[in-house]
């Protein structure tokens, strides 16, 4: 049975409860290792598509993107991060490098990474029962935001996509506000595009001005405050 976004994303809000305990522990075991952090400026990339990588890298503060780009050049969005998080656990454990399988570009004005060799890393990992229940996590968590993702996709049309999409930033950004819920980030008509896979940014404008116009959002200092949720989900294919 395919669950409603509303079961995705409260499944997703358990996982992350409990990750957060998890990454909590990691960050500490890092910081008592003297594991090293890099910083990274906005809009600049940590990370690239389909490059050699050897290290795993763990946000430790700020906001990023992850995007791969498509064989017709457009960059097609996955997922914001806004939490302390490990940027990828994909591929095997004994590699010394391994093909990134994401863009990672940075977000706010700066973000922080702690920067491990991915063997070592890998070593932490299996030494240490916590590490690997976080692990454990870890995937349960990429894999319920990557069925939502697939839903919002698949059985939505460009509306309810958009919907979608601005439904999953309360869980990110959102904080209330006297108007509604305000989502205290900036996010671009263009990432909106492809972050629902549309290729016009004149349909995202479209949709967003119905939007306005039907009371369910404003725009304030270029960002959105919701004034009508129950809209949003109204919008949103079960």
């Amino acid at each position: 049975m395919i669950r409603s976004a509303s079961d995705s994303n409260l499944l997703t809000k358990e996982l992350n409860k409990m990750v957060l305990t998890d990454i909590e522990y990691l960050l500490s075991y890092l910081e008592a290792h003297h594991v090293p952090t890099i910083q990274k400026k906005r809009h600049t990339y940590l990370t690239y598509h389909g490059l050699a990588e050897h290290y795993t890298y763990v946000l430790k503060d700020g906001i990023i993107k992850n995007s791969i780009i498509l064989q017709d050049g457009r960059e097609f969005n996955l997922s914001y991060i806004a939490k302390p998080d490990v940027i990828s656990l994909l591929r095997d454990e004994v590699s010394r490098s391994t093909d990134q399988p994401f863009n990672v570009r940075i977000e706010s004005e700066y973000a922080t990474f702690y920067q491990v060799n991915r063997v070592d890393f890998w070593k932490y990992v299996n030494q240490t029962p916590e590490l690997q229940n976080y692990i454990k996590n870890y995937y349960r968590k990429k894999l319920s935001e990557n069925i939502f993702r697939l839903q919002r996709m698949v059985m939505n049309g460009k509306k309810g996509a958009i919907c979608a999409f601005i439904y999953s930033l309360i869980d990110l950004f959102g904080r209330k506000v006297a108007d509604g819920i305000l989502i205290d980030f900036v996010v671009t008509n263009d990432d909106i595009a492809g972050f629902c896979g549309i290729s016009s940014r004149s349909s995202v404008n479209r949709m967003l001005k119905e939007l306005r116009e039907d009371g369910v959002l404003t725009v304030k200092n270029h960002k959105f405050i919701i004034q009508d949720i129950s809209y949003l989900l109204d919008q949103i294919a079960n």
